[in-house]
């Protein structure tokens, strides 16, 4: 499976902001919209990630207020991206290397979309439950011992 499949299923909404735009205008988007990441956008090439690990890094360095901070300050700016090829497996990997719980999906400097570790694991999940559906009607369908033995003709 590729992160296109992921995609495909998650659909294509994208929130961004530019990375001289206030913390605070971030923080507010990320609440109304219940998303855990931004990405992070300049000149449409994608500069950075902002995720609420950068969001309470960035209140703890300011003694526990947004104050006037930017984005850009904030922001990861060399967050780890795939691509619509990435296998699953690939992703996971990287993914728990880099304690990276947001990634976005590049194709050559183009955004394609982001996927989470939210994403990867109900991909997953929902991946095993297709299999386990699949072989537990294989079983039931099996032939029972009487019907797969050949009966002999007096």
């Amino acid at each position: 499976m590729k992160v296109s499949d992921i995609l495909r299923v998650k659909g294509n909404t994208l929130y961004t902001v530019g990375p001289d735009e206030p913390l605070a205008q971030a923080v507010t988007l990320m609440a109304e919209k219940d998303i855990g990441s931004l990405v992070v956008m300049e000149h449409g090439d994608l500069v950075g990630m902002l995720t609420f690990r950068e969001v309470i890094q960035s209140i703890v360095r300011n003694g526990g207020s947004l104050g006037s901070t930017l984005i850009r300050s904030a922001m990861d700016d060399h967050p780890l991206t795939c691509t619509n090829e990435t296998e699953l497996d690939e992703v996971r990997r990287m993914m728990l290397d880099r304690h990276a719980r947001y990634l976005p999906v590049m194709d050559s400097r183009m955004l394609m979309g982001v996927i989470s570790f939210y994403d990867v694991a109900k991909t997953v999940v929902d991946s095993q439950n297709f299999e386990n559906r699949m072989l537990k009607a294989y079983i039931r369908d099996w032939p029972s011992t009487e019907d797969s033995q050949p009966t002999a003709q007096l």
